[in-house]
């Protein structure tokens, strides 16, 4: 009688773990499965619904507000420079904690702000002492601003030429005393519309990034036509690999809250109600005339699981690895989206 391969041997023993590993266990194994024998999604992929959904999400309103860094990022010791839509800023914070944001050149000569000094809960322009407070002055003022705890935002009303908010529309997230968030910014030669459009093809998530994603099938997505708010949403079933042959199944939905921000939400299994927001700033044009675009992406992770407070415990090592995970993927995903925007403005 024949013996065996170890090959199948191995098989066999992988189908035997899978069969019996505990439901109740958030992190399940996976079967092998070679790449290119996946179910294709090309069919299910239809440009003319990707296109669609981008374009309602488009027409949602923003208030003309901006995410333009994490909120960590904005001190109380040290001034923030930033480009918005080709409008240089400066962000810090007051004595208080407060966010301050306003123009990025000094009102005397238009010494860039980004370098003064905080003292006092003022920026000192080095240049020639001119301190800028809250109360602005020679014409400089702030301008409208909201830290919502994860991210900064500023309202840009010339820039975005709608009526304008009182507040961003931030998403609901996770409560902060029981969650780990970490901010990743990457940048990209596109436009805001392709970042979006990028994540709203939750097809190619197997597909392009099998290091991350496996067994993901959309379960619902929404028409070509009008769709109410309500429901329009893409709900997808996929499995966030955590090891070579181990993943966490789990649902999310991906939403559209408004024109540059996409937010996924898990919905069933572990962490649910843990949430992806990745939000496009548009940040002028680079040196070759292009369009650059900031792709800010915050998540904010949560689970009632009594062992996540460790997780909380080790927030500051976990981000930078949460930050490089968010890298990886939009390494792939920004040459999807320049690649789109080439394709919708080559001549």
């Amino acid at each position: 009688m024949a013996t065996p391969s170890l090959g199948l041997a191995g098989v066999d023993v992988r189908s035997a773990l899978y069969e019996r590993w505990p439901r109740r266990w958030p992190v399940r194994p996976l079967p092998a499965e070679r790449w290119a024998a996946q179910e294709p999604t090309y069919r299910d992929a239809s440009p003319a619904l990707i296109e669609a959904a981008t374009k309602r999400a488009q027409a949602r309103p923003a208030g003309n507000w901006f995410v333009f860094a994490a909120s960590r990022e904005v001190r109380a010791d040290r001034p923030f420079g930033a480009r918005v839509g080709g409008i240089e800023l400066v962000a810090w914070r007051d004595r208080d904690g407060r966010l301050l944001v306003g123009p990025g050149a000094c009102p005397h000569l238009g010494a860039p702000l980004a370098q003064a000094r905080v003292e006092c809960g003022r920026l000192v322009c080095r240049w020639h002492g001119l301190p800028l407070g809250a109360e602005g002055r020679f014409g400089w003022s702030p301008l409208p601003s909201h830290d919502d705890g994860v991210l900064a935002w500023v309202r840009l009303d010339r820039l975005g030429g709608e009526p304008p908010l009182d507040r961003p529309v931030v998403p609901r997230r996770p409560a902060a005393a029981t969650a780990v968030d970490a901010v990743a910014t990457m940048v990209g030669s596109c436009e805001p519309v392709d970042v979006v459009a990028n994540r709203l093809d939750p097809w190619h998530g197997a597909w392009f990034h099998p290091y991350s994603f496996s067994r993901l099938r959309v379960v619902s997505a929404p028409g070509e036509g009008d769709v109410p708010e309500e429901e329009d949403r893409f709900l997808v079933d996929v499995t966030f690999r955590v090891g070579r042959r181990l993943g966490v199944p789990v649902r999310a939905e991906f939403t559209c809250p408004e024109p540059r921000t996409v937010l996924m939400r898990i919905v069933e299994g572990e962490g649910a109600g843990s949430v992806v927001e990745t939000h496009a700033t548009p940040l002028g044009p680079g040196p070759d005339g292009r369009p650059r675009t900031a792709v800010v992406e915050a998540t904010v992770a949560s689970s009632p699981r009594p062992g996540f407070a460790v997780a909380r415990a080790a927030a500051p090592a976990l981000r930078p690895v949460m930050r490089w995970a968010a890298a990886r993927l939009w390494k792939d995903d920004l040459a999807y989206a320049e690649r789109r925007y080439h394709l919708r403005t080559a001549p």
